[in-house]
């Protein structure tokens, strides 16, 4: 299992050919890249910030429970921290499994988590100014799905 937070730009296919290589005792790899996303047009930057102690070890713990809940083989991680710019590569989920419907639900829960429950503060920098990114109700609900 591998959580890694990072500044540094990571290139996903490469990241994948590397965490479907490691295991020959799975049916099912599932992956999912998530990118800065520009909804108005408006967005200069996203600047995330983190406590890397904290981050790391929230991410590692829902890592833990993913593997005992869907008995994931393996688990990969990359979450980036930083000034990013629309359409970069922001983080990236990939879990492994000897079956697809495990290897699914667990990299959608781990997906789930990061988007409402890492430990990470997020701004938008855009021409009118700044604002924190506050959590969504969407988003909120969607975790709620895994108790």
């Amino acid at each position: 299992m591998t959580v890694r937070v990072q500044p540094d730009v990571f290139d996903p296919g490469a990241e994948l050919t590397g965490f479907s290589t490691r295991r020959g005792d799975v049916g099912a790899i599932v992956s999912f890249t998530g990118v800065v996303r520009d909804d108005t047009g408006d967005l200069e930057r996203l600047e995330i910030e983190h406590y890397p102690a904290m981050t790391k070890q929230a991410i590692g713990a829902m890592v833990d429970k993913a593997v005992a809940r869907w008995a994931l083989k393996d688990a990969l991680v990359i979450h980036r921290y930083g000034a990013l710019e629309p359409g970069e590569v922001i983080m990236m989920v990939a879990t492994a499994a000897r079956h697809r419907k495990d290897a699914f639900a667990a990299a959608d829960f781990l997906m789930d988590f990061l988007k409402s429950r890492a430990p990470f503060w997020k701004k938008e920098i855009t021409r009118r100014g700044a604002s924190w990114v506050e959590a969504k109700e969407a988003d909120e609900d969607a975790l709620s799905r895994w108790d």
